[in-house]
Parts: C-alpha cells; structure tokens; sequence
C-alpha cells in the first residue's frame, strides 16, 4: 500500500475507524475461537471448519492492515478550506446533463468513499475530475466509459 493521502469525510474516517474497532476487538476474537473449537475436533488436515476459519483469518488481518494505512494517510476533507463557489472535496454539487432536464446532485469524495449509487462519485472518476475546480454555470465534459457526457453546474452547495 503508498502513502499517499486517502481524502475522507469526518464520517467516512469514523466509519473506517469503527470497521478497524469491531474486527480488532470483535472478529479477531470470534476466528480464535472457531480455530480452537475446529483443533479441537482433531485432525486437522481433513477439517473444513479450521480451513474455513483460517480464510476468514487471513481476510480479517488484511483488512485490518488495509484500514491501518488508510486511516494513518487520511486527510480528512474540510470543504471550509476551499472557495464556497468551486467545485472541491466534500462539496456538493447539482448538475444536469446537456440536453435533458433531469438534475443529478453530487457530493465529490475520495475513492475510499465513493458510492455513485447514492451520489457520492470520487474525485477521480471521469465525472469527479471533470467538475473538480469549475464554478456555478460552468459546462464540463467527462469522458466516461459510455462516451463523453456534458453536464452544466447548476449549484455548489
């Protein structure tokens, strides 16, 4: 994993820290447990529950260690840091597409966080990178996996 900076919301950051808090203090705890019930029953080169439970290990630690270095990068985004009226982390922003009449809002964040289903698009996606810095009024191009697409900034919130 880099030490580059991983842009997170306060929220954000506290999720990751609550995901690191319950599998250090909580699933860390309940794999032991199935590896020492699974050595228990014996043999261990036939036990589908210790394998099982060492899997679950391995994917436990990894995870632990992908949040450790996500939350020792983290600058959290504090939109209070950029212009009111561009386009910045932790902003939101409403734009409509260029030819239609639909509005889209937006609420850009880093990649950690990025959920397009429920409007929050990473900086670095096409869409991201194309409003990233631009102000109210503002037509953008992205180019998108599907073509480019135009959207007009409507409002920064």
């Amino acid at each position: 994993m880099s030490n580059s900076p991983v842009y997170l919301t306060q929220e954000g950051y506290n999720k990751l820290r609550e995901e690191l808090d319950h599998l250090v203090n909580v699933r860390r705890r309940e794999i032991a447990e199935q590896i020492a019930e699974a050595k228990a029953e014996g043999d261990l080169r036939e036990n589908a529950g210790y394998d099982e439970a060492k899997n679950a290990q391995a994917f436990v630690e990894g995870r632990i260690r992908e949040l450790e270095v996500k939350i020792r990068n983290a600058y959290i985004i504090d939109d209070s840091d950029s212009p009111s009226d561009k386009v910045a982390l932790g902003r939101r922003v409403v734009v409509q597409e260029v030819g239609t009449s639909d509005e889209e809002r937006y609420v850009i964040v880093g990649s950690t966080e990025a959920d397009p289903r429920n409007g929050r698009i990473s900086n670095e996606s096409p869409i991201g990178k194309a409003l990233m810095g631009k102000r109210k009024g503002a037509t953008v191009t992205a180019a998108t996996p599907g073509g480019e697409i135009d959207f007009k900034i409507l409002r920064i919130e």
